[in-house]
């Protein structure tokens, strides 16, 4: 499972409002980035056998099966700093990241 922050929430809630009533957001991992792996977020209006939805503080999110392994526990925030807003990503899965914050390397 993963947590929103009330950052997080309300800037998602934000961006949500600007899509159709039926998009979900969807987290996901893929490999590459410069720690092996990256967090992808997007909205998206399907889903497929391989998701779990999960409603968090009223937001529907999906993740699939394979990326669930790599982010269980995950904390997703969001805060706004001189260089801009951005999401952050806190894993407790995670052995290092890079400097961006969006790549990570796990324990094989």
């Amino acid at each position: 499972m993963i947590q929103l922050s009330p950052s997080a929430t309300n800037e998602i809630g934000r961006l949500k409002s600007k899509q159709p009533a039926n998009t979900l957001l969807r987290l996901r991992v893929k490999s590459g980035g410069c720690a092996d792996w990256f967090y992808d977020l997007c909205f998206d209006e399907a889903t497929t056998v391989e998701d779990q939805v999960f409603n968090l503080h009223g937001i529907q999110v999906v993740i699939d099966t394979q990326s669930l392994n790599y982010i269980n526990g995950l904390t997703l925030d969001y805060s706004e700093d001189l260089m801009g807003g951005g999401f952050r990503f806190h894993n407790p899965q995670a052995i290092s990241t890079c400097s961006c914050g969006n790549s990570f390397s796990i324990s094989q």
